[in-house]
C-alpha cells in the first residue's frame, strides 16, 4: 500500500468544479444502488483519493480535500493517502463527520454539489439542512459525474457479465410466492408501486445471480413492482433463454436498464393523472422506496409527499432464511472448514516443516485452489486478508501480488476468507502462531475467544437487537482496557453478499432498528489489534434460532444462536489458564463437532488429519 499522487486529478477537479459553479463537491463511495462493494467503473471516491477502503467519503474544496472513513480503515487511509488530503477518523472524538466538514467548507454562501444517484435521499435532506444552517448556499444535485469527467476514457468498462437462474433447490422458494408477498404489501399499504434499487434485492426477488460486481453474485439492475405486476430493469443482452423462459414464466416484464428513472418519472405522472381522473379507483397511498434508495429516484417519483422511505421489505425478507437456505448454510460451511483445515495443516508444513518462503498472496491462492474443489463452489465472497505480522493489525488489509510480505512463521498469522456457493456465503476469520507467542498475543487471543464464546452461548427475549448483543463480545477485553474499532457482527446472505442488511451486531444505530429474528445468518467477530505489532480476529458465521428456556417471561419467545463454521481454534495461542470452565467445556464441545463433521473429507490424507486431530484435542 502506498501513497498515491492525486495533486493532477485534483486539479482538473477543481477545474470542473468551477465551470460548474460548485465549491464543494462529494464523493461517496457508493455507487447509484447503494452497494457496498463495487464495480471498478464506480470506484470515483477510491480514482480521486487513492484510498481504497470498502467504506468512507471524500469531500473536496477549491483549497482541501478531506477523506472520512471508519475505525476499520484508519492505518490503512494513513498509509495510502497523499498531503492533499486530510483524514477525518470517524467516530473519534471531536472529529467531524464528512457532512459536517462539507458544511462548515460551505459557509459563506458557498454551494455543495453530488451525483444524486450516489448519496440517498435522507442523507440528502440532512446535508441540505447542515449547509443552510452552516450558512451555505444549497445542496445541489448535478446531472453529469465530476469524477467520471476527470477519469475520462481511463474509466473501465461497465460489466456485461451474463445472468443464471438459481433454481428453487437452492433458492427454497419460488419467485411467485415472493411477489406476492410484494404484492400484498402494496395493497396493505394502498400503494402505487415499490421501487427496488439495491442489487442483492433484485437478485433474490427475482432467483437470479451474476457477477458484475467482483466477489458479490449481483448484476446491475433496478426492479419495480406495481398491483399490476412486476418489471426488471437490465440490459437485456445479459439474459440467455433460460433467464427469458424464467422471467416469462414469472411473467415478469423486461426493460432497459437506462430507462428506469425515466420510467419512475412516468409512474409519478400517470399516478398523478390517474388520481385526478378517477377518484377511489387507484390506489391512494404513496410510492414506496428503500431508505437506501437515491436521491435522484425520490426526486424523480415526485418528492416529498408522493414517496415514502421504508426499511425495505424485499430486504427484511432476505434476511430471514428459509429452511433450504438455512440447510445449504450448514452444508457449504462444513465443506468451507473442510477446505481452511486443509489449507492451515499445509501452511503450517510448508513453514515449519519443509522452511518453504511463502508470501501472502501465494498462501491466499493456494486456500482458493483447496476450495475451488469442492462441491456448489462458485468464487470468493470478498478478496482473501491474508496478512502476518503487522499486516494483521490492519482490520481489512489487502496484499498486493508481487508487493506484499513474506509470512513469518515467528510472527502472528490472520487469514479472514469467505467463498460462494450455489448452497451459501461464507466468512471465516482464524488467527494463528506458527511459532512461539508471546504472553501478550497469547492474552489478547484468549481474551478475544471469550468474547466469541459469550456471544456464541447468549440467549435473549425476542426483540433483542444486535445492538444490545454487542457488548457481550467486548466484555472481557473492557475489564482489561482492551476494545476494537469495527462492528462485532454483520448480515451475511444466501449465495448472495457477504455482508447483508439489515441486521448486525455492533454499536451503529441502524442496529437498534432491527432486532434479531430466527432465521437470521450474521458473523460473530471480536478482535483486537496493535499497530505495527500483531492483530487478532476470531470469526465464526451463526444462525439465530429459538430456544427451550425454563421460562417464559411475557410469553416471549427466547431466542439464541447456532454456529455453523467448522474451522479449530488455535491452541498454540489458547492461554487455558484464563478459560472457564464452561469455555473449556464449549471449546471441547465445538471442536468434537468440528472433527466429525470434516474428518470424512481427509481420508488419506495423514498430515491434514494429524493437524485436524491434534488442534480439536480436549482441553483438560
Amino acid at each position: 500500500m502506498g501513497k498515491a499522487n492525486t495533486t493532477q486529478k485534483l486539479a482538473k477537479l477543481r477545474a470542473l468544479m468551477k465551470e460548474h459553479n460548485v465549491q464543494v463537491y462529494v464523493v461517496p463511495s457508493e455507487d447509484s444502488h447503494s452497494s457496498e462493494y463495487i464495480a471498478a467503473c464506480d470506484a470515483r471516491r477510491e480514482f480521486i483519493s487513492g484510498f481504497t477502503g470498502s467504506a468512507g467519503c471524500a469531500v473536496i474544496t477549491e483549497t482541501a480535500a478531506a477523506l472520512a472513513t471508519d475505525g476499520r480503515y484508519f492505518n490503512q487511509a494513513t498509509q495510502q493517502l497523499d498531503d492533499n488530503w486530510t483524514l477525518l477518523k470517524q467516530g473519534l472524538q471531536d472529529v467531524p463527520t464528512w457532512q459536517e466538514w462539507a458544511a462548515e467548507q460551505a459557509a459563506g454562501g458557498k454551494t455543495v454539489a453530488v451525483d444524486s444517484t450516489l448519496v440517498t435521499a435522507s442523507i440528502a435532506k440532512k446535508l441540505a439542512e447542515k449547509i443552510r444552517k452552516s450558512g451555505g448556499s444549497d445542496l445541489v444535485p448535478l446531472d453529469i459525474n465530476l469524477v467520471d469527467a476527470v477519469w475520462a476514457e481511463d474509466r473501465p468498462a461497465r460489466p456485461q457479465q451474463r445472468i443464471t437462474v438459481l433454481s428453487d433447490k437452492f433458492a427454497g422458494k419460488s419467485v411467485q410466492s415472493k411477489l406476492s408477498d410484494v404484492f400484498s404489501e402494496l395493497e396493505k399499504k394502498r400503494s402505487p408501486g415499490l421501487f427496488i434499487s439495491m442489487l442483492d434485492e433484485v437478485a433474490w426477488l427475482f432467483n437470479l445471480r451474476g457477477s458484475d460486481i467482483p466477489y458479490n453474485p449481483v448484476f446491475f439492475s433496478y426492479a419495480v413492482i406495481t398491483p399490476k405486476g412486476a418489471a426488471l430493469y437490465v440490459d437485456e443482452s445479459k439474459l440467455d433463454e433460460e433467464c427469458r423462459e424464467h422471467l416469462n414464466k414469472c411473467n415478469v416484464a423486461i426493460k432497459p436498464y437506462e430507462s428506469f428513472f425515466r420510467d419512475a418519472e412516468l409512474h409519478h405522472q400517470q399516478f398523478v393523472a390517474s388520481a385526478q381522473s378517477a377518484e377511489g379507483a387507484s390506489p391512494s397511498g404513496s410510492f414506496l422506496m428503500s431508505n437506501k434508495g437515491s436521491w435522484a429516484l425520490k426526486r424523480a417519483l415526485g418528492g416529498d409527499g408522493a414517496v415514502e422511505e421504508i426499511r425495505s421489505p424485499v430486504g427484511d425478507a432476505k434476511a430471514i432464511k428459509n429452511e433450504t437456505e438455512m440447510e445449504g448454510m450448514r452444508a457449504c460451511h462444513i465443506r468451507d472448514g473442510a477446505a481452511l483445515i486443509e489449507y492451515f495443516a499445509w501452511l503450517e508444513d510448508q513453514l515449519i516443516n519443509k522452511k518453504t518462503v511463502l508470501d501472502e498472496v501465494q498462501a491466499a491462492d493456494k486456500l482458493e485452489e483447496l476450495r475451488s474443489k469442492h462441491e456448489h463452489f462458485v468464487g470468493l465472497s470478498f478478496p482473501t486478508i491474508s496478512s502476518t505480522g503487522a499486516n494483521a493489525a490492519v482490520i481489512h488489509y489487502g496484499p498486493e501480488r508481487g508487493n506484499c510480505a513474506v509470512i513469518d512463521p515467528e510472527a502472528i498469522y490472520l487469514c479472514d476468507s469467505g467463498a460462494q456457493y450455489l448452497d451459501g456465503t461464507t466468512d471465516t476469520t482464524r488467527t494463528l502462531h506458527f511459532g512461539e507467542p508471546s504472553e501478550a498475543e497469547r492474552e489478547a487471543y484468549t481474551l478475544v475467544l471469550k468474547g466469541n464464546i459469550a456471544l456464541d452461548v447468549a440467549i435473549f427475549p425476542k426483540g433483542t437487537t444486535g445492538f444490545a448483543l454487542d457488548a457481550l463480545a467486548r466484555q472481557h477485553l473492557w475489564k482489561t482496557g482492551l476494545d476494537y474499532r469495527h462492528g462485532t457482527g454483520h448480515g451475511v446472505g444466501s449465495f448472495l453478499n457477504v455482508h447483508e442488511g439489515p441486521i448486525g451486531i455492533g454499536t451503529r444505530i441502524q442496529y437498534t432498528e432491527v432486532p434479531l429474528a430466527p432465521g437470521n445468518v450474521i458473523s460473530n467477530e471480536p478482535g483486537y489489534y496493535e499497530d505495527g505489532r500483531f492483530g487478532i480476529r476470531i470469526e465464526n458465521i451463526v444462525m439465530v434460532k429459538e430456544v427451550k428456556t425454563k421460562y417464559a417471561f411475557g410469553d416471549k419467545p427466547f431466542l439464541g444462536f447456532e454456529h455453523v463454521t467448522m474451522v479449530p481454534y488455535c491452541r498454540n495461542l489458547i492461554n487455558e489458564s484464563m478459560l472457564s470452565e464452561a469455555e473449556k467445556t464449549w471449546l471441547n464441545t465445538s471442536n468434537a463437532e468440528i472433527l466429525e463433521k470434516t474428518k470424512g473429507f481427509f481420508e488419506g490424507d495423514a498430515l491434514t488429519m494429524a493437524w485436524l486431530t491434534r488442534e480439536t484435542r480436549p482441553i483438560e
